[in-house]
């Protein structure tokens, strides 16, 4: 067993306060089991779910990179991702008799100039179109303005894109952001300074983005995650409030957090950090029925030394500015060009 640093627990603290009822129930109404998601449209109509999942990966990717070109923040990304998840549990990606679906690049598209409109941090939609077509022909430096063929294709696909869109979602645009979450978690324990945890838990929240946890868990359960897997890394055990467990504290079950640490694992424990060192998902795998010895993480089988800073598969920043982006996505994809 490793030595934690426990910590302490500022005085004067208003107690968390469980999600508003209207909220959890329409957040609810999108949380579907693993067994759901194997059912998606996409796959129902005789996809293989590898491709089905390699297509989400893509249109992720594609969200993700047009972002950081227009410097958009984590959040607004990560709204944008969810936000195409959910349209892909509606509709699918795969042709059929009188149904000629939507390219995954242009729900993304879609997705994301929503969701700048959403998380208010609305972009030209010149820029947004020259963003997607040096982003979908892998050219960061192609020249395009508004005498190309391809400015016009792109912003004609997400204007007649949005209305499709909006009402694929049900015109339910209300996403909670578990990178605000997790931030009031962490200075609800006073941990927000610890850069080692921070920077894990922003790492953990970006990997996530390109994953399908947000079909599977709340986003305050993600929020609670990426919490927990900072804590690990950074040594810190969180302390008790008045018996309580901090999982309980923070309206969350210790098997939900467990489970999607597991997830992640699944996907990024056996990738290799940039620097050559051991992912930070490796020995993050947990029972998820096990029995905690006390009421913080369990350290065990963590290393007695950890990097100055954690770095996963993303480039993690600090929370101040709120623009770390995800890198365990694919850079760039298959198709070159916008189809139809």
């Amino acid at each position: 067993m490793v030595s934690t640093a426990v910590s302490p627990l500022p005085p004067h603290r208003e107690p968390p306060r469980p999600p508003p009822p209207a909220v959890a129930e329409a957040e609810q109404q999108w949380i579907f089991t693993e067994e759901e998601l194997l059912q998606a449209p996409s796959i129902a109509d005789g996809m293989p779910a590898e491709e089905e999942r390699t297509l989400r990966r893509k249109g992720v990717s594609f969200i993700l990179q047009v972002g950081m070109m227009l410097k958009l923040p984590q959040t607004t990304l990560s709204t944008a991702a969810v936000f195409f998840n959910r349209y892909l549990m509606r509709m699918s990606l795969k042709p059929r008799q009188g149904y000629k679906p939507l390219h995954h690049y242009q729900i993304a598209a879609t997705a994301l100039f929503l969701a700048t409109k959403v998380e208010e941090n609305c972009r030209k939609m010149k820029e947004l179109v020259v963003s997607c077509v040096r982003v979908a022909l892998k050219d960061p430096n192609k020249l395009v303005d508004e005498q190309t063929k391809d400015f016009w294709k792109w912003r004609d696909t997400i204007l007649y894109s949005e209305d499709v869109l909006l009402e694929s979602l049900c015109f339910d645009l209300n996403v909670e952001s578990p990178f605000k979450t997790m931030y009031d978690m962490m200075k609800y324990y006073a941990v927000e300074h610890n850069k080692k945890l921070r920077n894990s838990a922003w790492a953990f929240l970006s990997d996530s983005t390109s994953t399908q946890m947000c079909l599977l868990f709340t986003s305050r359960t993600i929020a609670a995650a990426s919490l927990y897997a900072g804590a690990r890394m950074a040594e810190v055990s969180l302390g008790e409030d008045d018996g309580q467990p901090w999982w309980e504290v923070q309206h969350v079950t210790l098997r939900d957090i467990r489970r999607a640490c597991n997830l992640m694992a699944d996907l990024y424990e056996k990738s290799p950090d940039k620097d050559g060192e051991p992912s930070m998902y490796a020995g993050l795998r947990t029972p998820e029925d096990g029995i905690d010895f006390g009421h913080t993480p369990s350290m065990e089988g963590m290393p007695s030394t950890v990097p100055e800073q954690t770095q996963s598969q993303s480039q993690s920043q600090p929370l101040a500015n709120g623009t770390g982006t995800g890198g365990a996505t694919e850079r760039g994809s298959e198709e070159g060009e916008l189809d139809g």
